[in-house]
């Protein structure tokens, strides 16, 4: 299976100004784990995630005070479409994350967690003979 068959079509592109409070808020409102954050200024994409924003409020931020450029990570692993959910899955254990921007040309066009992988795995296992006996 590829990472265009489990990845989520629900981009949330933000901007590096956004307060944490926002960030969370949008995410919050769609239900997802992580947000593209484009930043116009280095013509660049990066990533938070729901993990970086209870890191900086545990540890005392003011989340209607700090801004998602902060937080974000910039240093980020792409996937691609035709990337094999095994290739994503090495990816983030390797790199010690949860969410792969998927990149299609110059743009995002989805994103790939550690649950979309477990949700396309768990029915193919669930079908196998040695889960069937076990």
């Amino acid at each position: 299976m590829l990472v265009r068959d489990a990845m989520s079509t629900v981009v949330l592109t933000i901007g590096p100004t956004h307060t944490l409070r926002q960030a969370a808020r949008l995410m919050s409102a769609r239900r997802i784990g992580a947000a593209v954050v484009h930043d116009p200024d280095t013509c660049g994409l990066g990533i938070i995630t729901e993990r970086d924003i209870l890191d900086a409020v545990g540890s005392g931020l003011d989340p209607d005070r700090e801004t998602t450029s902060a937080h974000t990570t910039t240093d980020v692993v792409f996937a691609a479409p035709a990337w094999t959910l095994e290739e994503a899955a090495e990816a983030m254990t390797h790199g010690g994350f949860r969410h792969l921007i998927v990149l299609d040309g110059d743009g995002p066009v989805g994103i790939v967690s550690v649950r979309d992988i477990i949700r396309s795995w768990a029915p193919a296992r669930r079908r196998t003979p040695a889960a069937a006996a076990g």
